[in-house]
């Protein structure tokens, strides 16, 4: 394949991915990664540095926007972008000395945990459970704009949020996909934020997260500027466009979208990794 081909086919790829990722909190990369490495045949450390290039577009695309509209919450986002970047240089670093075919496998079943949790229904959180007092303290209760208008919600588990995340950011490193499906399960079922709160957050959160892990693999030669640059721009460009139309999605559909792509993806992964395609 010429380049004259192979560009313009990562940059649709690309371009849908980002528009996913913005919509679901997925970063992009949980797209991209398998689309060079399965389809088009990249090495999956160069397929995984190329995505986290792309992770820190779509935190640049789409955060802006619903930090704008009042859905990010800038200080739960800041609050764990600790966790999530001690967690991520770890991540790179393991990367590096894990067998390709085994980090295929791995991804595959995050992917599928995330998918499985993100269907599940969630319970009333007012009944089962009280208030987080380090939530208070910290100030991470916030209100965003819903059809209904202005609507305040409640932060719970702070501190098992917080570990989750550093489990999110390593998975981050490892697998070039801004763990940004992991923080929105971290934040939508541990913590009860809203679902579209979430997403917003784990936008404005996975930029850093990618940035942190990317770092390493610059360092070890894993980020090769011509298969990075147009999933660059085109997870860019389709980021921008999702973020338009969050705030017209209902959240059952959201949930529906992330877990059905993710299942897909999770089980094509796992396969080709255990047959030893990739």
């Amino acid at each position: 394949m010429t380049v004259a081909e192979f560009t313009p086919i990562v940059f649709a790829a690309a371009l849908l991915a980002g528009f996913l990722g913005a919509l679901t909190g997925l970063g992009g990369g949980v797209i991209v990664t398998p689309v060079l490495a399965l389809f088009l045949g990249v090495d999956l450390r160069y397929a995984i540095g190329a995505s986290l290039v792309s992770v820190i577009a779509t935190s640049s695309g789409a955060a802006a926007a619903y930090v704008r509209d009042g859905y990010s919450n800038i200080r739960i986002g800041m609050f764990l972008e600790i966790a999530t970047t001690l967690g991520a240089v770890l991540g790179a670093f393991l990367a590096t000395h894990i067998p390709i075919r085994y980090l295929s496998v791995l991804f595959g079943i995050i992917l599928l945990q995330a998918a499985w949790q993100t269907s599940r229904p969630r319970k009333d959180v007012s009944v089962m459970h009280p208030p987080d007092s380090l939530a208070d303290r910290l100030k991470l209760n916030g209100i965003y704009n819903s059809s209904d208008g202005p609507q305040p919600y409640s932060v719970y588990h702070v501190k098992t949020g917080f570990g989750l995340m550093f489990g999110a950011g390593a998975v981050s490193g490892l697998l070039g996909i801004g763990s940004g499906s992991l923080k929105v399960i971290a934040m939508d079922q541990a913590m009860r934020i809203p679902f579209k709160v979430s997403t917003a957050t784990s936008n404005f959160m996975i930029g850093v997260t990618a940035a942190a892990s990317a770092s390493v693999y610059l360092s070890r030669g894993y980020i090769d500027p011509a298969v990075a640059m147009p999933v660059m721009l085109g997870v860019l460009a389709g980021s921008v466009i999702g973020s338009r139309y969050l705030a017209r999605l209902s959240v059952p559909l959201l949930r529906k979208i992330f877990a059905v792509v993710v299942s897909l993806v999770g089980l094509e992964m796992i396969f080709n990794g255990i047959t030893g395609r990739i």
